[in-house]
């Protein structure tokens, strides 16, 4: 059970660190620095690449038979995943409209 709970935890801080990067990266687009912007980026989709594989191992695991038990945490941990990849999507979006704006003025 205890490794179970780790590997909830592994799930729930890799979603949670990707939607941090993808949100960092759509403060820096807003800056302008893009470079640095599309490197958060790719750091968030490294962190959901890596969430969503503990998230296929686990859906192995249960068989879809409920062999796992369904708590509070684990069910916290998928609506993270979700949210970062939510973020993710519109993070992109708008990275590439503030790609098209004018230069802010200081």
């Amino acid at each position: 059970m205890e490794d179970l709970e780790t590997t909830i935890m592994e799930l729930l801080v890799n979603a949670g660190t990707a939607r941090s990067s993808a949100l960092t990266a759509l403060q820096m687009a807003r800056r302008g620095e893009f470079a640095d912007a599309e490197k958060a980026m790719e750091e968030s989709r490294e962190f959901v690449k890596h969430a969503h594989t503990i998230q296929t191992k686990l859906i192995g695991l249960d068989e879809g038979t409920g062999k796992l038990p369904v708590n509070l945490i684990t069910v916290h941990s998928q609506d993270h995943l979700m949210n970062a990849m939510v973020i993710q999507d519109l993070a992109g979006d708008m990275i590439e409209l503030y790609r098209r704006l004018p230069p802010a003025q200081s």
